[in-house]
């Protein structure tokens, strides 16, 4: 599947991860579907599923965490791809980013009042836009012409969400049947691959390989703080 109808495919928003360090953790939505063996002497190579990647410094990184987990897991690695007896197969990215503006309401303007402001009876709601320019002068903002402009705000907020998703999937080498399909997805407000895949990676792998057909959020736990 191609990044953007990956990025596109999101489904329930997951909660967003801080841009302070990640000092709540960091939240994913993982899928699995496997029919994955017990460990009993497999062997394993991982590659990129873009060729463009394979050899790659940065792949590399990310697939020695991923190699770290099978390991911890009971499988081995093999010396090449002709002596392995499962086919790892590893792809990941990140959106370009949208803004999302969240408006709270002050004095001066009810609950549930119009005009485009982005709050009802539950206080506030995001707004999203596709347009590239977000803010006060924006038409997109406010509506065409509000003529309440700027009359009781506490706090507008704008910040840039970016959709991050990592791809997991293992065949037999032998035949090539999957025996694992994986994808850990996430929304945050950085778009730093090495952030953000070593999370996606730790959450793919907390109890896997999981139950077949299981969709999970998973808090990764933010890391302790040295002292």
């Amino acid at each position: 599947m191609s990044l953007p109808k990956k990025l596109l495919s999101l489904a329930a928003p997951v909660a967003l991860l801080a841009l302070g360090g990640c000092a709540t953790g960091f939240p994913a939505q993982v899928s699995r579907f496997q029919q994955m063996p017990a460990p009993q002497g497999q062997s394993f190579v991982i590659e990129s599923a873009d060729p463009a990647e394979r050899g790659g410094l940065e792949f590399s990184q990310y697939a020695a965490l991923v190699r770290q987990h099978l390991i911890a897991q009971g499988y081995s690695e093999a010396s090449s791809r002709d002596a392995a007896t499962l086919v790892v197969s590893l792809d990941y990215g990140v959106d370009e980013g949208r803004q999302q503006i969240i408006e709270r309401p002050g004095f001066g303007r009810p609950f549930g009042y119009g005009y485009g402001l982005g709050y009802g009876r539950f206080g506030y709601r995001p707004y999203y836009s596709r347009f590239g320019y977000y803010g006060r002068r924006s038409p997109f903002y406010f509506g065409w012409d509000d003529p309440f402009w700027g009359i009781g705000y506490d706090d507008i907020d704008v910040y840039t969400v970016y959709n991050s998703f990592l791809d997991l999937d293992i065949r037999r080498a032998g035949d090539g049947q999957k025996v694992f399909e994986g994808t850990a997805k996430a929304r945050s407000r950085t778009d730093d691959l090495r952030t953000l895949v070593p999370n996606l990676v730790e959450a793919m792998f907390t109890g896997f390989p999981g139950n077949n057909g299981e969709q999970v959020k998973i808090t990764v736990p933010p890391p302790a703080r040295q002292r």
